[in-house]
């Protein structure tokens, strides 16, 4: 049988928009990784979804698997025959063979001589080996969460109505949720309702665009994109296409039409980011801002649906806008109506988590550390103090507890509105930063004091009472407080010792049933996160060990000890030193006692240690400024140039002589110059 186009195709009622991808994705692997396993050779696998039907397109796949030679292996030659006759245990491979003795062959391994029996097995044919691959992958889809429907015992995140299975312009004989395979598709639900025969599997898409179905999910996807930024155009402003929502709308629509509708000007005076979260969370709209950045009272809606009469479709769409942006008016002008500061004992109410207490709890213990940092930083330790005060107040208005990704926004909102200082006002917002790893960091002194604040006594806090994140829970988002506290520091070039920070945070808990080794705990959890962090930035885990190796608790100084760890990798003398570095490390731990790098010159016997003692002595001189300046690059650049003296000391001097007093001295050379190195990390570990 020639290879053909295959396709599997699953009709249901509207699914999930956000569970399309996950599921179309997941069948499309099942289907190849079943083909795979069973040898059989195909195309691209090409996966299609609408919010009606999962399609999986498969090119150029084969008729049936290929033939293959098996062998099967039986007893011992010395166990199969006795005086020259088959034991029982020969004659019972044979009957499991389907042959008689005299046919089977010897085997030689290594292990000595088998009785074996070696056939040629025919290749299935694809259609006998779908029906089980189909039916196990659709058994595997990631569904969010079932449902039956009728009388059915079937179980799927939607009822399902057809299934549509072609090998080429042949129906497979296969089923899947209590649905037998045919070529019955359907297009879209209005324009095209009636039954669709597909004559075969390479006509998918051209057939369903045809009824008005635009099967593939990314060119669906960019037909929303084009139309939207289109209609903006139209409007003389930006359409601002959040991607997530685009996902979103995709998911929801077969056929795209984006139609402008618009909302009074009187909702403007609401804060921008609360329309547009009203719009976004409840009606799947894009907003458009005018050329100076500011909110249009237009939007943009994505029909399912070519109407003849779009004037009604946006004016239902406008109808239904309006209350919802009255209501967030609404929140708006009641929040006003009382001060942040009046909402801060409603926080005694609200628990942040058993065991630590309330918001309250957590705002004082906050402000405390807050304030420190902000002296440290020299920010205004009044603003940093009233902006932990602060800081949650807005999670119990209204508009938050309608739109919670808006807590911070309208913080800043009411805090401004209040006559709060700027920079308090500016951190309400800026205690959430960075959000992801890549998002921007609190850019005024007290926000970075609060966010830094926050995040630490939540780590604090979490690992006071044993909840420590594992590989697959981290509830509260340890991790990404932790990297957050991390970019903060090195973003914003901030001098602060993290232990020093831990101790306080540690120390504003009352009862902490895990405290003993808590800051140590935390610390190296923190620490290691520089790890992953040094990956997005290109730095090797090899650099990363020699920093971690070291003593190092300031976050910034970490990163440059890593950026310059991984800048020294790069020269030519990298690999000989961190060789002669591990060789070292390797002598000085085998002595019994600690060696001291005090060097006696009047002990240096070898020409080559000299020498080696004379440059460890000039570079030390050399690098001890850039050490005192945190230039560790230009330090290991100048320290590369020990190359030369270390070879030919190791080649040249026997480090462990037979007088005491020489063999001590050439350790403590040993050790001088590893100490020169591990000023800046330990480069031995680039060996590894």
């Amino acid at each position: 049988m020639a290879a053909n186009t295959l396709l599997v195709e699953l009709g249901v009622e509207e699914l999930p928009p956000n569970a399309i991808d996950a599921l179309s994705d997941a069948l499309a692997e099942g289907l190849r990784r079943g083909l795979s396993d069973a040898d059989v050779e195909h195309g691209e696998v090409r996966a299609y979804a609408t919010p009606r039907r999962l399609a999986v397109q498969i090119e150029s796949l084969a008729g049936k698997q290929p033939d293959r030679v098996v062998e099967k292996r039986g007893p011992a030659l010395a166990a199969a025959f006795k005086d020259g006759q088959p034991s029982k245990a020969a004659e019972g491979f044979a009957r499991s063979c389907g042959v008689s003795v005299d046919e089977l062959i010897h085997l030689e391994t290594d292990k000595g001589t088998w009785l074996g029996y070696r056939e040629q097995q025919q290749g299935e044919s694809i259609a006998a080996l779908l029906p089980a691959i189909l039916k196990k992958a659709v058994a595997a889809l990631p569904v969010p969460k079932n449902m039956r429907w009728g009388a059915s015992r079937v179980e799927f995140s939607r009822p399902a109505h057809w299934l549509v299975v072609l090998y080429g312009n042949e129906i497979i004989d296969a089923e899947a949720l209590g649905l037998k395979a045919g070529r019955t598709t359907r297009g879209h639900r209005f324009h095209a309702p009636d039954p669709i025969e597909l004559a075969h599997a390479d006509d998918y898409l051209a057939t369903l665009e045809q009824a008005w179905v635009l099967a593939d999910r990314e060119l669906r996807r960019e037909r929303i994109r084009e139309q939207v930024l289109s209609e903006a155009e139209v409007q003389e402003a930006t359409a601002v296409i959040d991607e997530a929502l685009l996902v979103e709308v995709s998911g929801l629509v077969e056929w795209p039409v984006a139609l402008t509708g618009s909302f009074d000007e009187r909702f403007l005076e609401v804060p921008a980011e609360c329309l547009i979260s009203s719009m976004k969370a409840n009606q799947k709209y894009f907003h458009l801002l005018d050329s100076e950045g500011q909110l249009k009272p237009l939007f943009i809606t994505v029909s399912n649906i070519d109407s003849s009469e779009p004037d009604r479709v946006i004016e239902g769409n406008e109808k239904v806008i309006r209350p919802r942006l009255a209501d967030a008016a609404f929140f708006y002008d009641t929040d006003r109506r009382r001060t942040l500061a009046s909402r801060i004992d409603e926080l005694s109410g609200v628990v942040f988590q058993k065991q630590l207490g309330t918001l309250a709890d957590k705002a004082h213990r906050t402000a405390a550390v807050a304030a420190f940092i902000a002296g440290q930083l020299g920010g205004e330790v009044s603003h940093a103090r009233r902006a932990a005060e602060l800081a949650k107040c807005d999670l119990v208005t209204e508009m938050v507890l309608e739109f919670p990704e808006l807590q911070g926004t309208m913080g800043r909102y009411y805090a401004a509105q209040d006559g709060e200082p700027a920079e308090v006002a500016q951190a309400m917002e800026e205690q959430y930063l960075p959000r992801f790893a890549s998002d921007a960091t609190p850019q005024s002194r007290t926000g970075q004091a609060l966010a830094l604040a926050d995040r630490l006594d939540t780590l604090t806090g979490i690992f006071g009472i044993g909840a420590r994140p594992t590989g697959t829970k981290d509830p509260f988002a340890l991790r990404r407080a932790a990297i957050g506290v991390l970019n903060i520091m090195v973003k914003g070039e901030l001098q602060l010792d993290l232990r020093e920070l831990l101790e306080l945070a540690a120390a504003q808990h009352q009862e902490l049933p895990y405290a003993e080794n808590l800051v140590d705990e935390v610390l190296a959890y923190m620490l290691d996160r520089f790890r992953a962090w040094g990956q997005g930035e290109g730095i090797s885990t090899e650099a990363y060990l020699a920093v971690r190796a070291r003593p190092v608790t300031r976050p910034l100084d970490f990163a440059r000890r890593l950026r310059a760890v991984e800048a020294f990798t790069g020269r030519d003398e990298a690999a000989a030193l961190a060789a002669a570095n591990k060789r070292v490390s390797n002598i000085l731990a085998k002595q019994a006692n600690e060696v001291s790098s005090t060097v006696d010159a009047t002990l240096l016997q070898e020409t080559a240690e000299k020498r080696l003692h004379d440059a460890v002595v000039s570079h030390r001189d050399k690098v001890t400024p850039l050490l005192n300046e945190a230039r560790y690059q230009e330090a290991l650049d100048v320290l590369a140039g020990l190359r030369e003296p270390v070879d030919t000391f190791f080649d040249e001097v026997m480090v462990m002589a037979d007088d005491e007093g020489v063999r001590s001295n050439r350790l403590a050379l040993l050790a001088s110059l590893r100490a020169l190195f591990l000023e800046v990390a330990d480069i031995a570990q680039l060996q590894q």
